[in-house]
């Protein structure tokens, strides 16, 4: 069984170059890559295309990519937490393709299966479709959506083994999954890493077959994009 740990964050991202194009993993902050991301900014690589659900916020996440002025083009769904990221597009610094949150979905799961392009309803008629072949199926028009081609995926999993089986948790299993089964490498980072075997296999959500590269992060922060609790009434107990 062929052993996929390496040493850490630094080592895991080491020859991702300019001009590349990453999947990163995540739904708003829950379960997004930090060590890859902190270990990206250190690097200093630039003209980035990063494929995100969310652009992350000003001070975490993707956002510190977008501080540093490392992306060049962000592909989302989600971008409404960045102060940054909406000055870099009003100032036209920024290029962005907003994208509905299913077919970002579907185009990595697509990119996964080795499917070249899929068919969706979502964004006929609206400027999503502007440029985009429409097929008709049954009385109802579909736009052509081509599956992504992402030079890595970087994700994060609650637990995985040295033979890069993941495990995730709740929320963090939205893209995190979809993502590590589409880029060209996939690195992990996980909260807790074991010998290969010692996963329930029942418990698996992405086999190691997907996954070329592993370690064990450190230090999660795991924000929360934004906490609403209710004012406690007066009297209450």
């Amino acid at each position: 069984m062929i052993n996929k740990v390496v040493a850490g964050a630094d080592e895991a991202i080491k020859d991702i170059c300019d001009g590349q194009t990453l999947m990163l993993g995540g739904f708003g902050l829950c379960g997004i890559p930090e060590n890859c991301i902190a270990a990206l900014v250190k690097s200093g690589v630039k003209n980035l295309t990063c494929i995100a659900n969310n652009a992350g916020v000003d001070d975490f996440g993707i956002g510190l990519l977008l501080q540093t002025r490392q992306v060049k083009k962000m592909i989302s769904s989600y971008v409404g937490e960045n102060v940054e990221f909406e000055r870099q597009l009003l100032s036209g610094e920024l290029e962005v393709e907003l994208i509905p949150q299913g077919t970002l979905a579907t185009r990595c799961l697509a990119a996964g299966y080795g499917m070249p392009a899929i068919f969706t309803p979502a964004g006929v008629g609206t400027e999503v479709a502007e440029g985009k072949e429409v097929r008709n199926f049954n009385g109802k028009d579909y736009l052509m959506e081509y599956a992504f081609e992402a030079d890595f995926a970087v994700v994060k999993a609650w637990k995985g083994d040295t033979a890069g089986n993941l495990i995730f948790r709740s929320t963090s299993r939205n893209f995190n999954p979809v993502m590590a089964m589409a880029g060209k490498t996939t690195i992990a980072e996980v909260e807790e890493l074991v010998e290969a075997g010692q996963l329930d296999p029942d418990h698996i959500h992405t086999p190691g077959v997907y996954v070329h590269r592993i370690f064990q992060g450190n230090n999660y922060e795991k924000r929360i994009e934004q906490r609403t609790v209710r004012q406690k009434e007066v009297g209450s107990h």
